[in-house]
């Protein structure tokens, strides 16, 4: 079985101790985790340290196709990585899982080799000019979560990179193979020290963030450890980028196009088996086509096959691990408690992995757990409602604020109150859908600061006015 080793300062480093890494579909050890210790840390951080400031000066055409030259890397070596993500993470390789991943990982990397960051002049005269500068922070902390290893980390370095940051990466303990291969790739053209990767447990990442030798954390993962990242941030006064939990909403009018609809709004609940950030997660549906849209949803829903990811024709993986299986099993039975009417799925599947079958819960309403948490799973509750106001009002009814959608024919009407909903991202007709030049973050407790495009590009900078 292949042991893994850190990656610091461009060399693999070995850990006094190890730990078997699982294939959620059927239990089988994938590979062995290196655990690092203190030490470690203060290594990797040092090394990063050391590195920044020629990676600093190195010149922004440099840095450019350098963050290019890392795509062309992970594209030789995209079947290989994506085959490691079948195993750690569970995700079909075809369909929308490792191989959709990988390329998502490569495409965001190329777009953002491409972003630049001009001084910006504000004033020029006969008094003088004043420009204002973006500049690299230093060594950023990258804490990285289990659903989307390789594309969240590229989400996560590439920009830091190509600002002129330095790099520490620590990926899931439950999914951090494929990470530190990517990161080995990686080294194969940057300079040595500026992308490093730890492994560890989650006490690893609270290390990180109350850390000293880091200028700026990036996480993205639950709102709770994003609570505790920001607290142990504060004695040091570190950047922060948050992507944190949502619980998105989806609105459907009466006069939507149900067939078309119910299409778009499947995907958008359950890409990835539902273990998507900003994935669709509530779903409000007028009561004129309330049935209707259920019908529809359900009948896509056995078209779609659950199963180790390996095989030719499975769609949706396993859950990725047993606490998140064990939580969506919790949430569809407190939902069937109350009331809750399962139209599909329900139950486990069996056998060796962590397998839940697509799941519709009709007849629930705020106020259930299934609404009012983030399942992150198979799991999608169906919402009836009179009018818009009172669709509006709950969909609105969250600490979160990731995304939300409005499905209908009229377009100004979805757009108009998609721009009503307290959210980060909204769409009309389509859920979940980014791009790598659009900004993207949560409002309320669903994070801090945004990612991709320019404006993402700016979280890894500080200002400085020059006067002159």
């Amino acid at each position: 079985m292949d042991r893994y080793a850190l990656i610091i300062d461009g060399g693999k480093v070995e850990t006094p101790e190890y730990r078997a890494v699982i294939n959620p579909a059927d239990g089988s050890v994938v590979g062995q985790m290196p655990l690092a210790t203190a030490a470690e840390l203060d290594r990797v951080v040092d090394a990063a340290r050391r590195a920044f400031p020629e990676w600093r000066d190195t010149s922004d055409e440099r840095r450019k196709a350098l963050c290019r030259a890392v795509a062309d890397a992970l594209e030789e070596k995209k079947e290989e990585l994506a085959r490691l993500l079948t195993a750690e993470q569970g995700k079909p390789l075809a369909k929308l899982g490792s191989r959709f991943e990988m390329d998502g990982a490569i495409g965001w990397t190329r777009a953002t080799a491409e972003l630049n960051l001009p001084i910006e002049v504000i004033e020029e005269g006969a008094d003088g000019r004043v420009e204002v500068h973006r500049k690299p922070i230093g060594v950023v902390g990258s804490i990285t979560p289990w659903n989307y290893p390789v594309m969240i980390g590229c989400w996560h370095v590439i920009p830091a990179i190509r600002a002129g940051n330095t790099v520490v990466i620590k990926p899931s303990p439950l999914t951090p193979l494929a990470t530190i291969r990517m990161v080995e790739i990686m080294n194969t053209v940057l300079p040595r020290g500026v992308v490093n990767v730890i492994t560890g447990d989650d006490d690893l990442a609270a290390e990180m963030s109350c850390h000293q030798g880091f200028d700026k954390m990036v996480f993205t993962g639950s709102t709770a450890t994003g609570k505790k990242v920001m607290a142990s941030a504060v004695d040091t006064l570190k950047r922060l980028t948050l992507e944190l939990g949502g619980n998105d909403a989806g609105i459907v009018l009466p006069d939507v196009d149900i067939a078309s609809a119910a299409e778009g709004i499947f995907w958008g609940a359950f890409l990835n088996n539902g273990q998507t950030c900003a994935a669709l997660k509530r779903l409000y549906v007028h009561e004129c086509v309330y049935d209707d849209v259920c019908d529809e949803l359900v009948r896509i829903a056995g078209t779609a096959k659950t199963g180790n990811g390996l095989e030719a024709d499975t769609v949706f993986g396993p859950v990725q691990n047993k606490a998140q299986f064990d939580h969506v099993s919790e949430l569809v039975n407190d939902a069937r408690a109350n009331g809750g009417r399962v139209l599909v799925g329900g139950n486990p599947l069996g056998g060796d992995g962590y397998f839940y079958p697509i799941t519709l819960v009709a007849d629930v309403d705020n106020g259930v757990r299934l609404v009012d948490e983030e399942q992150f799973g198979p799991v999608l509750p169906i919402i009836r409602y009179a009018t818009v106001d009172e669709a509006l009002q709950k969909a609105n009814a969250s600490p979160f604020g990731l995304g939300g959608s409005v499905w209908s024919s009229d377009l100004a009407a979805a757009k108009a109150l998609a721009s009503k909903l307290e959210c980060g991202s909204a769409w009309v007709n389509n859920h979940g859908a980014i791009q790598p030049n659009a900004p993207f973050g949560g409002v309320k407790q669903s994070g801090i600061g945004v990612e991709f495009g320019a404006e993402g590009l700016k979280e890894f900078t500080v200002v400085q006015t020059v006067f002159s």
